[in-house]
């Protein structure tokens, strides 16, 4: 589970985010951030895997991003995440499907879902899909629990789009939408209070919120 040793290590870091400090650290990030991140994904990967026989075959490795950050392009040339994050999804975390995310800093456990990157054609797709079936969805993402759990669906839209959607965009907004995705937060301070079973279910409580929304874009792909 979860504890504040994984909390203080996240605060240390940010600190002294470079290698040096790290390296001397190592163990503790392997036992107190890593392993316990892992093994509540191993959880979640379990109960997923009873909806969705596909997610079985998911290995936690295969949904975990890694520790070190990619500088090449950015003005932060700070080495290290100070977060640990974790995409699952039956496709697997480079897949284009739909899935569920996990992330967990030391103020925060950030939880949602839904599709963040869309190629042209899959964007197509959904777009073609919500023209005939934009109630179905509004009724998915307005809906109380959904707002009360995580707000509403988030992304960049944009400015333009094809003629054929046109006509019903104003009815549709979500036709804008370049993505379809939606995160909430929790407090650490309060998940830290939860025990192994505890925090395992309060995430599958947001999952299950966002999990009509990732059947519906994964239907309106294939």
């Amino acid at each position: 589970m979860i504890t504040k040793s994984y909390t203080a290590f996240f605060k240390e870091l940010a600190a002294n985010n470079h290698k040096d400090w790290f390296q001397e650290n190592k163990k503790r990030y392997e036992e107190d951030v890593k392993k316990p991140f892992t093994a509540l994904v191993e959880n979640l990967l379990s109960e997923l895997s009873k909806k969705d026989g596909r997610i079985s075959q998911i290995k936690a490795s295969q949904t975990l991003f890694r520790i070190n950050r990619d500088i090449r392009f950015s003005k932060d040339k700070t080495p290290y995440n100070t977060v640990m994050k974790a995409s699952i999804s039956a496709g697997g975390k480079k897949s284009e499907m739909p899935g569920f995310y996990l992330g967990i800093d030391a103020e925060s456990v950030h939880l949602g879902g839904g599709l963040y990157n869309i190629a042209t054609p899959n964007l197509k797709k959904i777009r073609s899909f919500l023209l005939q079936h934009c109630e179905e969805f509004s009724a998915i993402a307005e809906s109380a629990s959904f707002k009360n759990k995580l707000g509403s669906i988030k992304g960049e839209q944009a400015k333009r789009i094809d003629k054929e959607f046109m006509a019903t965009a104003g009815d549709c907004p979500y036709l804008f939408n370049k993505q379809f995705y939606a995160m909430a937060n929790i407090d650490i301070n309060d998940f830290l209070k939860l025990d192994n079973n505890a925090q395992t279910g309060i995430i599958l409580e947001y999952f299950d919120e966002i999990e009509p929304v990732n059947q519906f874009l994964e239907k309106a792909m294939s």
